[in-house]
Order: structure tokens, then sequence, then C-alpha cells
């Protein structure tokens, strides 16, 4: 059965089709530290989508015009449903008619941290502020998230605004590089390649580690050749076998 946090999630989207996780059989490894991702979503409308673990899943927030650095800009965060956690090793192309339709790259990702007197990450979410840390690849510092006030003209209950906070972090002026020269985080691909099914593997975050092989028994330092024997007479019954002894040298091959 699904979990009820991802069946919004799971309703959207017809996985015979994408090759989007379907956070059924979650292979997402536990972190000491919870985990974020950024990706760069070229559907319908070009927008990033930050992805904050959370309770087992990934709280997550479409930003139109993707985050910004710089302290004096507030972007629009627009809150969709949770995805897994294993949506933070996805990188592809979801097929057109399919929900979010489009090409998704690995933008940034990292660990992220809420700030103190924001622990209670659930409650600070439902009261509609969140104020965090992130440090990733590409983002770096504090942040703060803050729901708008509903039931105002054009603010959606799920409408929020992600703030940069000033800090080391902060960029004035920066305005986040938004264009296809973007590489992923996670390939090195761009957003072409990504759409092209091009260009190396990436390098997954969120998934379990493989289960190492187990240790080969030590080689010892020395195996003793097998040599012949004088005797009255040949060995004889089922399962022996008789050549020529053959003098001369032997050789032992190593293979580690």
């Amino acid at each position: 059965m699904a979990k009820p946090k991802l069946a919004n999630y799971q309703r959207k989207r017809d996985f015979t089709r994408t090759q989007e996780p379907s956070g059924k059989n979650a292979r997402a490894a536990p972190a000491k530290a919870l985990r974020f991702v950024i990706q760069k979503h070229a559907a319908s409308r070009l927008h990033f989508d930050l992805r904050l673990e959370w309770a087992g899943a990934f709280r997550s927030w479409a930003v139109p015009k993707g985050p910004s650095r710089d302290p004096k800009v507030r972007r629009m965060a627009m809150e969709v449903e949770d995805h897994p956690l294993d949506y933070g090793d996805f990188e592809g192309t979801i097929p057109k008619g399919e929900y979010g339709g489009g090409t998704v790259m690995l933008w940034d990702r990292g660990y992220w941290a809420p700030e103190k007197g924001f622990e209670k990450v659930g409650a600070a979410l439902d009261a509609g502020e969140l104020k965090f840390v992130m440090e990733g690849e590409r983002m770096h510092g504090s942040w703060v998230l803050v729901r708008l006030k509903g039931g105002q003209p054009g603010n959606s209950k799920n409408a929020w605004l992600l703030i940069k906070h000033r800090d080391e972090g902060a960029v004035e002026g920066d305005a986040m590089a938004s264009t296809d020269d973007d590489r992923s985080v996670a390939s090195g691909r761009s957003m072409a390649q990504i759409a092209a099914g091009k260009g190396p593997a990436l390098k997954p975050f969120m998934a379990a580690a493989r289960p190492k092989p187990e240790a080969a028994a030590a080689l010892p330092a020395f195996v003793e050749p097998q040599l012949a024997r004088t005797l009255e007479k040949p060995p004889s019954g089922p399962g022996w076998a008789h050549e020529i002894k053959f003098d001369g040298y032997r050789m032992q091959l190593r293979i580690s």
C-alpha cells in the first residue's frame, strides 16, 4: 500500500510511461543529515524544484524563476505534492502528455538543517515559516521559506516566498544561471544532452550503497608445487591416469 504522503504524487503519474520513481520500492539510503535537491525542470514552463527531505519524503516547491542568492530578491515558491526520496536521483525526460512532461536536471544537491528555533520542522511548515541552511554545490548558507497569507487577491494557500539571508553565501545582484549552459551536478550533462539521452550516467546521491563483496581469503605467500615421487609400481584403480614425467622448471603464476 502506498504511503499516504505519496498518494497524491502517485495518482498523478502513469509509471508504465514515465521513468520517475514510484516510491513503492524505495531504494534511498538513510543518512545522518537531511538532504536536499534542486532540479531544473523544462516542463510547459522552465522552473526549478526545491525538495527538502523530511519525514521520509521530499517536501517540494516549484520555484518559477529559480532561487536567487541575492537577499533583496524574493522568489515565489509554489508548494506541490510530496515526492519520494528516490526522486533525488532522478534525471531524465518525462514523456510528453505525462504530468510535468519535460526534461529534468539535477541542478544542485547537498544537505540542509533547520535554524535554531525551527527544529520542529513539521510544526514550522504548518505555521508557514521555516528558516534553514543549505550546503550544496551551488547553494550555501541560510534561507527562509515564508507562506503567503491565503485569502488575499492572487495568493494561494500553496504560495510561499524563498528568500536568501545575508551571510557569506549571499551574492548581491545574483541572477542565478538559468540557461541551458548549466551542467548537472550529478552527471555533468547539459539539458540538451539529458533530453537526447546522451552523456555519462549520473552519480547517485540518495540510493542505498551496494553491499561490498565479501573479502576474498588471503592468498598464501607460497604454494608448494606438487612433485613426482618414486614408488615400486604406479597406483592402480579407478580415478588414476598416468603420464610421462618431464624434467624441467616449474613456474607459479599468482593472480590477485
